[in-house]
């Protein structure tokens, strides 16, 4: 838990009200200021005995407006409480004999890779482990990336951003060097990616390293040949690269496109021998699609993976592949599972495979019979965002719509479900929020479409309340039972509101067609679900006021919030669009990645106008009249801010009620903690304003 002179000292910081709630634990309406100084507990490592749980644990430091994550290790035989073993670490993985500890961590401003011994100490009576800071093992010049040990724990896979014409990792260093001293500042581009996420393209490619997991020791280059990023950016992980049980081979994934990259999705799995004697080999050239996750069996013989169908896609659905190393034949595990698979884990004996992915409103952990392809769900409420499999038991983080993560145990059939953490145990005694409760109603075609209210904290009954309808992003996503540090319905809830929210077609988690149904059809049958929805809910919950209701929505929950402006705005006393798509025609040629574009809209602009143009919500500006706050980011290059600022501009044309909340260090998301609370406190006094009787 946060020391109390920590508390006190955000609460000072922070105003009076909240001070005097730290101060006498006095109960309050959940608020963004709870949000933020939430302890965040994720990536669970469970030993190789079973016994002890090794997780991170991120605290936000306000002051200096960022977080700090730290190591910690729980007995989970015992009834003690988790001890902090590193004080500033990331990436916490068990050597394979459970016998010392690995981490990610700066060394004079370097991310190194770390290590510590575990000895458990004390008699068996709990744990008396020392914090304190390991050895590194490595001593490069760069930032590891990403790193995996060997299963005998000899060896280290380590991920590096280089220019791949440089024989060794200082040559990279050197160039940066002499970049930073250069007094000219232009770069010259031959392709794409110029920009991708939030970064721009310098030149380097994130490579695949091998190296000594006790010393340091000169890296080898295994990723020889390879222009490609391994793990992807921007979001890959080490679930993308893995070694065989003998430690001879490594197999990664990889997209390797050229100048096609950004309207690529063709990633394949490659093998190539450990000590890096020989190139690495495509094993999924067959498949033009996405090749993912690679996961060798325990006995060595077959190699796991999720692979898609359909090129150029990024929302197809993930089957579960089997391919066996000996004769090369290959078979998909799942073939009837109605759901896209995330990463695979395997059991000690291969037989069973284990993955989360999201299931009607929920996100389980499934149980996946490697032989029948039958998926059992094991933890089926909230959201199971990591878990580790061990022998006896499972190691998972779990949350959902009134809980942060916290750690969990369940043995492998799913049985016994236990928390093993409490970390916002205090701080969630002291906060109110609102009940949550899933709705099904008929939507487009009158087909069944699954939504959630959330009642306003403070709710009485007979009184009505004035709603925030929120529209999730992707838009193959979903609204589902689960905490988040972005859109989090509570933060509403806490100022009074009610939430609606509806998972419309095109949203994750209710089988492939339902998700694949809203490609070229961005403005049609979504459209038609939040309508049938939004008069759904009415009906049912009679305590929603619809004459006091603001629509908001980020990402395309933003792309829609523009287009309802113009289509459908006469329920609404206002609008929040935050990163949204403006102008579709002129996303196309500002984004990073095109192959989104291109399947969502039936090719390019150029070959395809009319496609661009049918939704397109800068057509229909004459018609907008609702009061809008729009959002954006000045680093987001996924859906660039020259769009906001084009919605803006139109919106002041029109002499229309409007805001621009800019935050130029910010990417397609609001992440550094004191924006945050800006962010939530606009867009609540928005509402606010609009929706006051």
């Amino acid at each position: 838990m946060k020391p109390l002179f920590a508390a006190l000292a955000l609460a000072l910081a922070a105003g009076p009200a909240l001070a005097a709630g730290a101060e006498d634990g006095a109960k309050h309406a959940f608020s963004i200021r709870d949000l933020v100084m939430m302890d965040r507990v994720g990536d669970p490592q469970l030993s190789p005995d079973g016994r002890y749980a090794l997780f991170s644990v991120r605290s936000t430091d306000y002051a200096a407006n960022k977080g700090s994550t730290a190591l910690y290790v729980l007995d989970l035989n015992g009834s003690a409480s988790p001890v902090k073993v590193v004080e500033k670490g990331s990436s916490p993985r068990w050597a394979p004999d459970g016998r010392s500890i690995y981490y990610t961590a700066a060394k004079d401003g370097v991310t190194q890779v770390f290590h510590r011994a575990f000895e458990a100490g004390n008699g068996g009576k709990g744990l008396a482990l020392a914090l304190g800071e390991g050895e590194a093992v490595t001593d490069a010049p760069l930032d590891v990336n990403a790193f995996k040990l060997s299963p005998d724990g000899a060896r280290l896979l380590l991920s590096y951003d280089v220019f791949t014409d440089c024989a060794d990792l200082a040559c990279t260093k050197e160039r940066l060097d002499g970049r930073e001293k250069d007094k000219s500042t232009g770069t010259v581009y031959d392709k794409l990616f110029v920009r991708h996420w939030d970064t721009w393209a310098d030149g380097r490619r994130s490579q695949l390293y091998i190296a000594d997991a006790r010393a340091p020791s000169a890296p080898v280059l295994l990723s020889r040949g390879i222009d490609g990023d391994v793990p992807s950016k921007p979001f890959g992980g080490d679930d993308e690269f893995t070694f065989s049980p003998d430690g001879k081979t490594v197999y990664f994934d990889v997209r390797i496109a050229g100048k096609t990259e950004p309207w690529s999705t063709n990633f394949d799995i490659y093998s190539v021998p450990a000590d890096g004697s020989a190139a690495p080999a495509n094993l999924t050239a067959q498949n033009l699609a996405w090749d993912a996750n690679p996961l060798v069996s325990p006995d060595g013989k077959t190699l796991f993976y999720t692979a898609m169908k359909e090129p150029g896609s990024e929302a197809d659905r993930f089957g579960i592949m089997a391919l066996d190393l000996a004769s090369g034949t290959r078979r998909e595990i799942d073939p009837s599972w109605d759901r896209s698979a995330g990463a695979l884990q395997v059991s000690s004996d291969g037989k069973t495979l284990y993955t989360t992915t999201d299931d009607n409103g929920q996100h389980p952990l499934f149980a996946i019979d490697v032989a029948s392809g039958k998926a059992t769900p094991l933890v089926s409420d909230g959201a199971v965002t990591a878990f580790a499999v061990g022998a006896s038991k499972i190691l998972l983080a779990r949350d959902d719509l009134k809980h942060p993560a916290d750690l969990y145990t369940v043995d492998p059939r799913g049985k016994g479900l236990r928390q093993v953490t409490h970390f916002n145990a205090t701080r969630l005694k002291n906060v109110l929020m609102g009940d949550p409760e899933f709705f099904t109603f008929k939507g487009w075609n009158n087909e069944p479409v699954q939504g959630y209210v959330v009642k306003p904290v403070g709710f009485k009954k007979g009184q009505t309340y004035p709603v925030a309808f929120i529209i999730h992003g992707g838009p193959q996503g979903a609204m589902t039972n689960s905490w988040s540090y972005r859109w989090n319905p509570q933060t509403y809830a806490g100022q009074g509101f009610a939430v609606v929210t509806v998972n419309f077609h095109g949203s994750t988690g209710y089988g492939q067609a339902f998700t694949e149904s809203i490609s070229g059809d961005w403005g049609g049958k979504p459209l038609e679900d939040l309508k049938l929805g939004w008069s759904a809910a009415l009906s049912k919950y009679r305590f929603l006021d619809g004459n006091r209701a603001c629509a908001l929505g980020a990402s395309y929950g933003g792309y829609m919030v523009y287009w309802m402006a113009g289509v459908w705005n006469q329920p609404w006393k206002c609008l929040v669009d935050h990163d949204g798509v403006f102008d579709a025609r002129a996303m196309y040629y500002d984004t990073d990645e095109l192959w989104f574009e291109e399947k969502e809209n039936g090719g390019t602009p150029f070959d395809h106008p009319d496609n661009y143009e049918r939704f397109n919500p800068i057509d229909h500006v004459k018609d907008w009249r609702v009061p809008m706050l729009v959002i954006h980011g000045g680093h987001d290059f996924r859906i660039p801010d020259t769009q906001g600022l084009g919605a803006f501009t139109a919106l002041q044309r029109r002499g229309i009620p409007s805001k621009l909340l800019h935050f130029p260090d910010e990417n397609h998301w609001v992440l550094k903690p004191q924006n945050s609370v800006q962010w939530h406190e606009t867009v609540n006094a928005w509402l606010k304003e609009w929706t006051a009787k």
